[in-house]
Order: C-alpha cells, then sequence, then structure tokens
C-alpha cells in the first residue's frame, strides 16, 4: 500500500476491511503503521465498521467477523478482494467452451467472470442477476435468460420460490456459482436462506457445478447450505494451502487456482 496516498475516509473504511479478512487477526498499532492514520482515528474506524456489523473490534485490535448470518450488501463487495475476483474469473473462464450453455450466480465474483464473457462465441447464458444480465447484453454472441421473480434489494438478483418450476425446466452444461463461505465439513454455503434455495434448483439442471471463491473464505461458514462437497465438482480460487488442497481432492473436488495454467 502506498502510505503517502492519503485516502478518503470511506474508502479506507473498505481498505481496511479487506485487510482484516485477509489478516484474520489485526493490531490498532499495525493498522496505524498500514494505513498511516493516528491511534484515534484508527480506533473509531474500527468502531464504525462495528457497529456496521462489518468486523468484530477486540481489546486492541479487530479480527474477521465470523457470525454465519450476516452478509454485507453487493455494493460494498465489489470494492473487497477486487484483484482476486478479476484472477479467479479468469481461471474459470477456461472451463468455458464456444457454444456452452451456462448458468451465471449472482455475486461479484460471478459478476467479474460475466465481463469477459465475451472472449465466447454463442454461449446461452441463464442467470438471475441483472447487473450481469446488464453486462451480458452488450455481447452480441451471448443469448441471455434472466430468471423472474422478487428483486433482492441491495444484491441486485431475482429470488423466490415461484421462479423454481420455470428453473426446473432447464438444462445447462455448467453453473457457476459464488459462495460466501466453503468448507470440508458443510460444503458451500451462504447467510440468505432465499439465495440458498436458487443455488440448489441451479445446481439440479447443470452438468457441472462450479464453486467460485476467494482464499479468506476458505474453511468457513454461513448460515444455509446450498451444496454439499460431493455435489461439487470444480473449486475456483486464487489460492490455497497445500493440505486443504489434499483434503479437498480426497473428496473428489477439482482445484484450479487463478496461477494454475
Amino acid at each position: 500500500m502506498d502510505n503517502d496516498k492519503t485516502l478518503f475516509a470511506e474508502e479506507r473504511k473498505k481498505k481496511l476491511v479487506e485487510f482484516i479478512n485477509e489478516r484474520r487477526r489485526v493490531t490498532v498499532p499495525e493498522l496505524c503503521s498500514t494505513f498511516s492514520v493516528s491511534g484515534a482515528t484508527m480506533r473509531n474506524d474500527l468502531r464504525e465498521l462495528d457497529e456496521s456489523g462489518l468486523i468484530t473490534r477486540t481489546h486492541g485490535g479487530a479480527i474477521k467477523k465470523t457470525r454465519t448470518g450476516y452478509e454485507p450488501v453487493m455494493d460494498f463487495r465489489s470494492d473487497i478482494n477486487i484483484e482476486a475476483k478479476h484472477r479467479i474469473a479468469e481461471a474459470a473462464l477456461k472451463e468455458i467452451e464456444d457454444g456452452d450453455t451456462i448458468i451465471l450466480d449472482t455475486g461479484t465474483t460471478v459478476k467479474a467472470l460475466a465481463a469477459i464473457l465475451d472472449r465466447k462465441k454463442y454461449l446461452t447464458v441463464v442467470t438471475n442477476d441483472i447487473k450481469v444480465a446488464a453486462d451480458l447484453e452488450r455481447f452480441p454472441s451471448c443469448e441471455v435468460l434472466v430468471i423472474g421473480g422478487l428483486l433482492r434489494k441491495g444484491f441486485h438478483c431475482t429470488v423466490g420460490y415461484g421462479m423454481f418450476s420455470n428453473i426446473g425446466s432447464l438444462s445447462v452444461d455448467k453453473a457457476f456459482l459464488g459462495a460466501n463461505s466453503f468448507s470440508a465439513r458443510k460444503g458451500a454455503s451462504t447467510p440468505d436462506l432465499s439465495q440458498s434455495e436458487i443455488k440448489r434448483q441451479m445446481i439440479n439442471i447443470a452438468s457441472k457445478v462450479i464453486i467460485l471463491i476467494d482464499q479468506s473464505k476458505l474453511e468457513t461458514d454461513s448460515f444455509m447450505n446450498f451444496a454439499s462437497p460431493s455435489q461439487i465438482d470444480l473449486l475456483v480460487t486464487d489460492s490455497i494451502s497445500d493440505d486443504l488442497r489434499k483434503a479437498y481432492e480426497e473428496m473428489d473436488i477439482t482445484i484450479r487456482t487463478a496461477d494454475s495454467s
């Protein structure tokens, strides 16, 4: 980080959450040195972020938020781990062939994948994310089917039980799904009940299920499971330890990292 650059307060807070999520546990002196601010300013930032539910304050520092039911709105998440999301999207693109029929879940990492689908030809894309659909509208060779339902405000996607009968009549080659958490014990999970239901339906119609997730979310759990390890064919992430890779591969999950060829 360029410590000579003055960050606006909101920009600094977004970078602060990203830093805490990456490090998992930090101290106030460490944060003051990294962000070049006073102890008083940093403690105020941590207090506001804690009150917003984005991190957990501790005596002398902060830790990553671990509450299983919490989910920040999409516009905030879009500014977190941006580089990792783009690298994951590039790796996931290698799984798509010209002429594929695919389903794209909602989420900022999946949206990063949608933004580069113009490199492929003759795709049919099913999605419940209105921003993903808007991005794909620009690509002449993409046919886009938008799944209807109740708009989930703040998350730019549709949910609702009424749409499931329509999804069930479809078949797709590959499903690309985001996840708030993934663990060997529970599989892929999300804080939201309605979102977990539509993810399950997407899995049911796909020949291949692919999870896109950054390494900070590995071995964490959210409130609602939507895919057991046995239902996942491929996990695409930016980085993974050798121990976790071995554990996931023993469950027959193929791992692709962003630095893989």
